[in-house]
Parts: C-alpha cells; structure tokens; sequence
C-alpha cells in the first residue's frame, strides 16, 4: 500500500486486460483491484480468471511503487480458483445481502480479508451483520450503481442516507470508514472533488477509481490540509500537557474523543 497504513485510492481494472493490469499496479494506486465481475463481458470470464490467477500466481516482488491487488470475484468458480494463490491481498464480494454469504465465501477463501459490497435495499438493512459477520471482514462498502437502480434514486443526495448507514455499522463493527463508491465520469474531475468533499463530510474515507487520473484528485481530497494538520497538533500537543477536558486558548474545547479525532488525523497525513 505505498508503505501506508491507510489506503485512499483503489483502482479499478478489468480483468480480461492482463497488461492493463501489470501497468495499473505501478499507478499510483494504494490498492488495484482486478474485476471479474460487472467490467468483463460474460464470454470473456473465464479468459479473465485464468489471466487474474496466472498474475497472482508469479506476482511482482512487493515494494512501495507496486500496490497490492485485491480481485472483485464473479461467483463461487473465482473464489474457489484464487483464494489460495499468493499475490492475492483482498477479496471484494459483490451483491451481499445476508451474513450467511460472507460466512460461506470466508469458508472457501480461509485467512483471505473480504470486502462485502453493499449494493441493494436488503443489504443496507442487514449493514451492521454483513460488517460483523466473520473476523475476515475488513471493510465494507456500497456498490452505488446498483443500489441506486434498487431504490429508484435519480438525484446523488438521496444516496446520503444508506452511505450515513454503512459509516456507522462500520464503525459499530470494528471497521475502517468505507470507501466511496466510483464516480463514473472520468473526465469531470471538478465534479469528483466535489464529490470526495461531500463523502468525506459524511464519514467515508477515500474512493474507488475507474481512471488513474482520478488518483490524485482523490488523493488530496482526502488527505488531510495544512490546517487541519496544525489544529490536530495543538491538540495533541495540548493532551501532553493537561489530563482531562480543557479549553484552548482559541476556544476549543478538547476531551478525550477530540484528541482520538486529532491522532487519527495526524496518522493520516503521515501516511506517505
């Protein structure tokens, strides 16, 4: 992950471009992820899987210019043929709706972290169980393409409710903070710093990518700015030297829950 202990870019990639692939991984991404599902046509699959299984089989010596690879599977034959080749970082499972599918993908795919996608009404319903659902579980996220078909949704905003819901069960859950969903125009990149703007508001952190020219807007969309960084240290630097609640000179009062906010911060612009 470029020697982070966040990741804030994930690049999508098809599957049935093995050289795409190889190039995306010296991108600038934190995490590529190869997808077998809704990018590869239906008779390009199993071209796509053998091409994804032979790459994680002989994969690049790790190292901070090459990111790790996760693989967004297309049914129980990806998981059963990748799940135990060694370049293999991560598995996003799409379409979970119920605990039960995580508990049957973590048996066939032991140790492997997991990363269900939350992509209809159902799934939102049963967020918090598919988040707590099995200790391979390291990060949950909406597919919102999908979900916006589900709910009929035309306008970005009405998407905020079920993207609150996931940050939460999450965070319930022991979980880093969701990544955002793709923004799909890749040429609009106003519009995608925008869009960080408002995710990061609601309590995602990072987003998934479909161009490597969206890495970098997203990449500082998401970091922390100069400001942000100073008033973290004042507060950590205020924690060092008084024990319970305080008020700074500036009139902000800080506990023990402002300082966790500014550590975290702080652990987030160190993370290159």
């Amino acid at each position: 992950m470029n020697g982070a202990a966040v990741a804030l870019t994930w690049l999508y990639v098809p599957g049935d471009k093995p050289a795409v692939v190889r190039k995306a991984l010296g991108s600038g991404a934190d995490v590529v992820i190869v997808d077998l599902e809704d990018a590869v046509a239906p008779d390009r699959k199993e071209y796509a899987r053998s091409a994804t299984a032979e790459l994680l089989s002989d994969p690049p010596a790790p190292g901070p210019s090459v990111a790790p690879v996760h693989v967004r599977v297309h049914g129980e034959g990806d998981v059963k043929a990748l799940a135990r080749l060694p370049g293999l970082s991560g598995m996003r499972l799409p379409k979970i709706t119920h605990a039960a599918s995580v508990h049957h993908v973590a048996a066939l795919a032991p140790g492997v972290p997991l990363y269900p996608l939350l992509e209809s009404a159902l799934a939102i319903e049963h967020a918090y169980s598919i988040a707590g659902a099995h200790h391979d579980v390291r990060g949950i996220a909406l597919g919102e393409a999908d979900l916006r078909a589900d709910l009929g949704v035309r306008d970005d905003a009405g998407l905020d409710w079920s993207r609150g819901r996931v940050v939460i069960a999450a965070r319930a859950a022991g979980l880093a903070p969701p990544v955002m969903s793709v923004f799909p125009d890749v040429r609009d990149l106003s519009g995608l710093r925008s869009s960080c703007a408002h995710g990061r508001g609601l309590g995602l952190l990072g987003r998934a990518a479909i161009h490597p020219r969206q890495l970098p807007v997203i990449e500082r969309a998401f970091r922390p700015t100069s400001r942000e960084v100073e008033a973290a240290e004042q507060v950590v630097e205020a924690s060092r030297t008084q024990e319970g609640a305080q008020a700074l000179p500036d009139g902000r009062f800080v506990d023990a829950a402002v300082v966790a906010s500014a550590q975290r911060t702080l652990a987030l612009a160190r993370r290159r």
